[in-house]
C-alpha cells in the first residue's frame, strides 16, 4: 500500500522518521564477486546488488532523506536491456521496518514493482524467482520522493538484513534508482554480536577429542 505524506515537511522534521540509512552496514559493500552471486563469507556477508551496470554504485541510493532528490550523488543502474535488480542490505543492528521510499529515474526507468525477503542470505535472482516474497508492492512513479510504502509491520520485526528485487519497470531499457529509505527504528541489539552468540554455540571440532585421536576404534565426534 501506497500513501502520501499528510503533512508539510518544512513543518515537520521528517529526517528524522527515514534515518535507518545510517544503520545500512555499508562496509559489506563488495565492489566484485565472481560468481555473481551475492557472497558470503562466514558469518559476515559482502554485497553488492545484481545486475547493477556499475559494481558498488548501490552505495549511492542510501542516504538522509532531505538528500534523496540530490541525483549528482549517483543511482543505481541496471545493464541495458535487463530491468530486473535484486539489492541485498545487511544492517549493523536490527531494526523494524514501518514504510520504504522507492524514488526511481524518468522516462520508464522507475521500477514498477517491489518484493521484500528478510533475514534470507545469499539469494539470486532464480531464489527470488521461486521463492514466496514477504511483502510485495505495486510501485508508482515516484521522482519526488513523496510516496511511502507501508509494510506489514508485525512481519517487519527484527531485521538484520532484507533483500529487495525490482523484477520489472515502466518500460525503460534499464531500471534506475537515486534513493532506498526505511521508516522505523533500530534496536539495541548489534549484528556483530548475534553473529559472535551464534559461532559461540556452534560445536568447534577442534574442541573435541575423537576415538581415534585417543587409541579408539571410532572416529565420530564425541
Amino acid at each position: 500500500m501506497a500513501c502520501m505524506h499528510d503533512h508539510s515537511c518544512e513543518d515537520h522534521d521528517c529526517s528524522s522518521n527515514w534515518s535507518l540509512y545510517k544503520h545500512v552496514d555499508l562496509s559489506k559493500i563488495m565492489q566484485s564477486c565472481e560468481s555473481g552471486r551475492f557472497c558470503v563469507f562466514g558469518l559476515a556477508t559482502w554485497y553488492r546488488a545484481l545486475n547493477e551496470a556499475v559494481p558498488g554504485s548501490v552505495k549511492s541510493v542510501f542516504k538522509a532523506w532531505q538528500h534523496r532528490l540530490n541525483f549528482s550523488e549517483g543511482y543505481l543502474e541496471s545493464n541495458d536491456g535487463d530491468p530486473e535488480l535484486l539489492v541485498f542490505i545487511p544492517f549493523t543492528s536490527d531494526v523494524k521496518i514501518k514504510s520504504i521510499s522507492i524514488v526511481g529515474g524518468a522516462d520508464g526507468t522507475s521500477p514498477s514493482k517491489m518484493r521484500a525477503f528478510i533475514n534470507r542470505e545469499g539469494i539470486d535472482f532464480s531464489d527470488a524467482q521461486s521463492m514466496q516474497a514477504v511483502q510485495e508492492w505495486d510501485l508508482a512513479e515516484n521522482m519526488q520522493g513523496m510516496l511511502e510504502y507501508q509494510t506489514r509491520y508485525s512481519k517487519f520485526q527484527s531485521v538484520g538484513n532484507i533483500t529487495l528485487h525490482f523484477p520489472d519497470n515502466f518500460g525503460g531499457d534499464t531500471s534506475q534508482i537515486y534513493y532506498i529509505g526505511f521508516k522505523g527504528e533500530a534496536t539495541q541489539l548489534k549484528r556483530d554480536v548475534v553473529a559472535t552468540i551464534v559461532y559461540e554455540l556452534m560445536p568447534n571440532p577442534s574442541d573435541h577429542k575423537t576415538k581415534a585421536e585417543t587409541g579408539g576404534g571410532s572416529s565420530h565426534v564425541e
